[in-house]
């Protein structure tokens, strides 16, 4: 596990039966996040609506040049009422892995979290809401009411505080001690879900991690795979 890498493609353990549109599109958004971070015309906002909807927009305005053949929507409708935050999906009909996707089918969504979350009973809403809610992200993930039918999802934590390797080893904590528990929250953990850290790349306050959960339901396959981009608002130096 390297603690320092360039600032390229994803390429170390990301799954090759992926698509290759998949990668590049989590490829796309993870070079974007530092230059949307950093762009001198965004509002200064700590609310996680208001900095999705800012993502959107620049990834969006962005991916007209860069990466025409995907566009970028805010709040895309889930199973039920549910949404998720941010979606990729074609601008024209095609052909992604083995699946045809029309303009309005989503071959990505995204989840996004502030890290740490705003209040302290929702301290571990990155993973899961607890016993009483389903609001966790992976949590939602594993029971399929986000991301049904995707191979492949990504979360995105906006890191307000502390360093990017502290929420490596808290989110993993937090796992850990889901796996061993008696108290269950809607799924089944286990320790082969812990994150992967992928590549960090500290001068932009950048990180991706990796994970593959056991979903809980009988959505399309029995492992998602959860591309954890992180990206450090402050840019504080690492703790």
């Amino acid at each position: 596990m390297n603690k320092e890498r360039t600032e390229g493609k994803l390429t170390s353990g990301i799954d090759r039966a992926t698509s290759t549109l998949v990668l590049r599109t989590i490829t796309f958004v993870r070079q974007q996040l530092p230059a949307w971070r950093d762009d001198p015309d965004r509002p200064d906002e700590q609310l996680e609506n208001k900095l999705n909807l800012q993502l959107c927009k620049f990834l969006d305005s962005r991916a007209r040049n860069d990466f025409p053949m995907v566009r970028f929507d805010h709040e895309e409708y889930q199973t039920g009422r549910r949404s998720v935050d941010l979606s990729a999906s074609p601008v024209e009909k095609m052909v992604i892995g083995a699946q045809m996707y029309a303009i309005y089918n989503p071959f990505l969504v995204f989840e996004c979290k502030r890290l740490p979350a705003p209040s302290k009973d929702r301290k571990k809403e990155y993973v899961t809401g607890g016993v009483d809610k389903i609001s966790g992200g992976i949590q939602r993930f594993k029971l399929g009411l986000h991301g049904a039918g995707l191979d492949s999802v990504v979360m995105i934590g906006y890191v307000q505080e502390y360093s990017l390797r502290y929420w490596f080893r808290k989110i993993n904590e937090w796992i850990s001690e889901l796996a061993i528990s008696a108290i269950a929250d809607t799924c089944i953990w286990n320790d082969s879900e812990l994150l992967e850290m992928i590549d960090e790349y500290v001068p932009k306050g950048l990180a991706t991690c990796r994970s593959v959960h056991m979903r809980t339901d009988s959505t399309t396959s029995s492992d998602i795979t959860i591309h954890h981009l992180w990206i450090a608002m402050n840019r504080q130096p690492e703790k």
